[in-house]
């Protein structure tokens, strides 16, 4: 029943992923889906059908529902990587003080979506992705979690092992109690999903009256010393007025360029393929002032390569770039500059979960496509109904 999160794949993948399987839960989380191909994922009959197919799930599966309030530990294998954290109802009003840190924007069509999936299903359906500072005492809370028997304990399709226990009560006011002292949490994957959370609650006290289950939100919550951050590369369609040979002046203005690898060996450098060869670009030290979100390799690449050489400016809504997550490895990159859908690709060094935190603590917010965390937790695995 544990499917992809909604909004890592598209209509035909997950399409793709849930033939045969009616208990795949992108029924419920894509319900769009089941409906022709033309249809309009944001229209009134997809979150009526989701509703539909909820419902059926809980019928059919059947899905268990927790008689007193429980959280659980969930651990991710993938790869030799492993990360366990918490995963529990979190404080909306944690996240609207800012103790659980953002810095990402969101955008407004994205929170529509969600806020209306989990106001139709009166449920969160996928949780979100959240860092903590390490603390050993938690890790050793968890840890004794962790030797006894498990809940769930499931290799899924893309390889990634994934095992879940329920806490025991001792030990759930432990981990309460320990958390409590625990002064920040940072979101890292989900924004949209936690501002819709926040959106959902408001709506529903302003039909009833009160919030009820909607004044959490379902996230699980790592150590930053466990989470793993990919790159988020770039692909450029073409090189506007540019030839590969004008390309490599310009960039010898800015920027040291020589013959390089595929992969980054460290913070700074950026590597390039172009004409079927990679090059190193490294940047020189970043100017006093800037902010840390300004001092990141995805930055630096845009003001000094990105806008000023290619002419392209506003990521978000520019058409000749597009992104491709560092779990697709630098082959894809290079097969999109050999096929010709691309002219040139940028292979990146992945961004510092401390970057992440520092820029947080500053109120700041982390450039566009700058962090892609793997392993992806699933949806559908625990819901909490609201």
């Amino acid at each position: 029943m544990a499917a992809v999160p909604y909004d890592v794949v598209n209509t035909e993948e997950a399409r793709a992923l849930a033939a045969g399987n009616p208990f795949s839960f992108l029924h419920v989380s894509r319900a769009e889906i089941d409906l022709p191909g033309d249809a309009d994922p944001h229209s009134s009959a997809v979150y009526e059908l989701a509703v539909e197919n909820y419902e059926r799930l809980k019928q059919d599966a059947p899905m268990l529902t927790e008689e007193v309030p429980s959280i659980y530990v969930y651990r991710l294998r993938a790869n030799g990587h492993e990360q366990i954290g918490i995963a529990a109802c979190y404080s909306i009003d944690e996240y609207e003080r800012d103790v659980i840190k953002k810095h990402e924007r969101t955008r407004r069509d994205k929170e529509d979506d969600r806020t209306r999936h989990m106001v139709d299903l009166r449920a969160q359906t996928g949780p979100v992705f959240l860092v903590y500072r390490a603390d050993p005492a938690i890790d050793a809370l968890i840890a004794a979690v962790a030797a006894s028997p498990s809940l769930y304990d499931f290799t899924a399709v893309d390889d990634v092992q994934h095992t879940v226990w329920r806490v025991a009560p001792r030990e759930m006011q432990s981990l309460i109690s320990r958390f409590a002292a625990i002064p920040a949490l940072y979101i890292a994957d989900g924004h949209h999903r936690a501002a819709s959370a926040a959106r959902a609650r408001r709506e529903l006290r302003e039909r009833s009256g009160s919030a009820g289950e909607c004044d959490t939100c379902l996230a699980v919550a790592f150590p930053d010393s466990q989470v793993r951050i990919l790159p988020y590369n770039r692909v450029v369609r073409d090189l506007g007025s540019m030839t590969s040979a004008s390309l490599l002046r310009a960039l010898a203005e800015r920027v040291t360029i020589g013959k390089g690898t595929a992969t980054p060996e460290r913070r700074g450098d950026v590597s390039m393929f172009l004409d079927g060869e990679w090059y190193s670009l490294t940047f020189g030290a970043a100017r006093a002032g800037l902010s840390p979100a300004d001092r990141l390799d995805v930055s630096r690449l845009q003001d000094e390569v990105l806008t000023p050489i290619l002419g392209i400016g506003d990521v978000r809504t520019d058409a000749r770039i597009d992104f491709v997550g560092g779990i697709r490895g630098t082959a894809a990159l290079e097969a999109q500059v050999r096929s010709g859908r691309a002219a040139v690709a940028f292979s990146m060094h992945p961004t510092g979960v401390d970057d992440l935190m520092a820029i947080a603590d500053a109120g700041g917010i982390m450039p566009p496509k700058s962090t892609w965390f793997e392993p992806k937790l699933r949806d559908g695995l625990l819901i909490h109904e609201i």
